[in-house]
This record gives C-alpha cells, sequence and structure tokens, in this order.
C-alpha cells in the first residue's frame, strides 16, 4: 500500500472538516483540488462508499484503495496537503 494516498486523504479529510465547521480556509488550489478529486472519484464512491458523506466517505475511499480507479487514485495524489495552522 502507497503511502501518499493515506497522507491525501487525511490532508483533505482535515480540510473538509475545518471547512465544515465554518473554518473555510481552504485555498484556491485545495478547492480545485478538492473539486477534482470529487469528480474523478464520484463513480468509485457511488459503487464502494454509497451513502457515505464528508469523512466516512473519505475513510471508505482510503479503505478501499486498491480498488479506486486510476483517475480516482491520480486525483487524490495530485491533492496539496492543507498547511498547517499557526498555534
Amino acid at each position: 500500500m502507497k503511502l501518499t494516498p493515506l497522507i491525501v486523504l487525511a490532508a483533505l479529510a482535515a480540510a473538509s472538516a475545518a471547512y465544515a465547521q465554518g473554518g473555510g480556509g481552504m485555498t484556491p488550489e485545495m478547492q480545485a483540488a478538492r473539486e477534482a478529486m470529487t469528480k474523478a472519484c464520484a463513480a468509485d464512491a457511488k459503487t464502494l462508499c454509497d451513502g457515505k458523506e464528508r469523512r466516512e466517505l473519505m475513510m471508505c475511499l482510503h479503505d478501499n484503495a486498491a480498488k479506486l480507479s486510476a483517475p480516482c487514485t491520480e486525483a487524490m495524489a495530485k491533492a496539496p496537503a492543507r498547511p498547517a495552522r499557526p498555534q
């Protein structure tokens, strides 16, 4: 199993959670990557993770990484990691 998809999924899950909580601090690049991943992974999400949303969807895609289509895998690999929050 490759580590990169795991890191990308964790970063996207964190970004989604922060956005849902009103943080909204997604950069335009992160938003574009999220939209690209949503489009590329739509069929995989419906087939493998039907009915799941947000964090549960990301975890489901992570759990099924070996079954994902090539476009979905590529889109997840291209998604930028969220920058660390200043403390």
